[in-house]
């Protein structure tokens, strides 16, 4: 017997209202609702130094940076997903205290249950965002931050960054080395002897 997908939609606000009052954090696409894992250490930690690195840095620009419980709203496709780090500049996102729908920056930490989530149909989904500017995917475990900027045709150009390397985040004018990003954390490469 097949189960009509309608009976088990979920509308928006109904989901908003629920991620209230929720205990876990869920995303929503399309009417269905996703539970999320929880983070590991190295996961963590490398998002809350971004988060601080960029937070210093924007410090009274009037640019926003939001950290693990903001959702991000693609209201053209129906979803809704929490970033790791969000970063909004747009006074229309001031509207909204449970969602931001006009970021310019996004930045996901891998996972390996995540990660090809997050290359592929998430980037794909935030791709909808007209105001999204970068993109970015930082490995927890290894020096390694991938930048996907958009240019000026609309095309999305991967920047990638390595250890000993400087990381530039176009969107807010952002510099830092990239050794800020992994500070605290314990990286596979220096585990192997």
């Amino acid at each position: 017997m097949v189960i009509s997908q309608s009976e088990y939609y979920i509308p928006p606000e109904e989901y908003l209202e629920g991620e209230k009052v929720s205990e876990i954090k869920h995303e929503y696409i399309d009417g269905q609702v996703y539970a999320m894992a929880g983070a590991s250490d190295a996961h963590v930690t490398v998002s809350m130094n971004v988060s601080m690195l960029l937070r210093n840095h924007l410090r009274g620009s009037g640019c926003r940076v939001y950290m693990l419980d903001m959702k991000a709203q693609i209201e053209v496709i129906n979803r809704y997903f929490y970033p790791d780090v969000m970063v909004t500049c747009d006074i229309r996102d001031r509207e909204s205290e449970y969602f931001k729908s006009h970021p310019c920056l996004i930045i996901e930490v891998l996972s390996e249950s995540t990660e090809a989530y997050d290359r592929g149909k998430k980037f794909a989904s935030y791709r909808h965002l007209e105001s999204l500017e970068e993109y970015v995917l930082i490995s927890p475990d290894r020096m390694s931050v991938e930048c996907f900027r958009r240019n000026e045709e609309g095309h999305w150009v991967l920047y990638p960054y390595d250890k000993g390397e400087e990381v530039h985040l176009a969107s807010v004018d952002f510099r830092c080395a990239i050794a800020e990003i992994y500070e605290d954390v314990l990286l596979v490469d220096e585990n192997i002897s």
